[in-house]
């Protein structure tokens, strides 16, 4: 697969002067999508609840000539919101991309073995973070009269997931969000797409008895996003789903 972050030198910069806004960058799917878009030339914030990873992912995109700054931020909580978008609104004043990719699983148990924090845990992530980020970065889109909101969700959010009920069921609500926001944003010139990759060689899927040279990696899920967020003005994908080759 070729190296992300040496890309630059064969793509355009088709995102030049747009600013994007990755939640859950810090690692995995994340950061991979938050170092294409900075390789297309877009303006990236990097959100996340780990300072750390998050400025990693940074140092990743500046060798490659790319723009991001940090942001920490929990998408659960919504003044942590508030405060990202206030950020984006100061420093840029316009948000073009909005990629909802912060996540979280939980996939040791039956559901009725599940403990309520554990729960709550899964679907404030997975599901109301969601809800957080386009209330709150909807609006400046809106006044724009364009943009691309990108929900990553799961092939979870279509299949049964068993011992994984809490996080298939906040995929499968993150579907039905994602397909109805769509239609409320349309007459705005907003385009809103829901992503749902299968195995995805991460630290978040459960791995057991799968083959790890067989599953998606971020740079595949990456790669998606961009098709998505370059598409002609008078179409939009509202739907991918993403399988390997090979089942893993």
């Amino acid at each position: 697969m070729r190296d992300p972050l040496n890309a630059n030198h064969t793509e355009s910069k088709s995102l030049s002067g747009q600013v994007a806004v990755v939640t859950g960058a810090g690692r995995g799917i994340g950061a991979a999508i938050a170092r294409k878009l900075a390789v297309l030339g877009g303006s990236v914030v990097l959100c996340g609840r780990s300072l750390t990873t998050l400025q990693t992912t940074a140092s990743e995109i500046a060798v490659c000539g790319g723009q991001a700054k940090v942001m920490e931020c929990d998408v659960s909580n919504l003044e942590s919101v508030q405060a990202l978008a206030a950020f984006v609104e100061k420093s840029f004043g316009r948000i073009d991309i909005l990629v909802n990719n912060a996540g979280v699983g939980s996939f040791a148990a039956p559901l009725h073995e599940l403990t309520p924090e554990e729960w709550e845990k899964v679907l404030n992530t997975n599901l109301r973070g969601v809800y957080y980020c386009i209330r709150s970065f909807a609006p400046m889109m809106i006044r724009a009269k364009t943009g691309h909101i990108v929900n990553i969700s799961s092939l979870a959010g279509k299949n049964a997931l068993p011992n994984g009920a809490a996080y298939a069921a906040s995929k499968w609500g993150l579907n039905g969000l994602s397909y109805s926001v769509a239609e409320e944003l349309r007459p705005h010139n907003i385009r809103v797409a829901v992503v749902c990759p299968g195995s995805v060689d991460t630290e978040l899927s459960p791995h057991t008895g799968k083959d790890p040279n067989k599953m998606l990696k971020p740079d595949d899920v990456a790669h998606v996003v961009q098709m998505l967020v370059t598409q002609s003005p008078q179409s939009f994908a509202s739907e991918v789903l993403l399988r390997p080759t090979q089942k893993p």
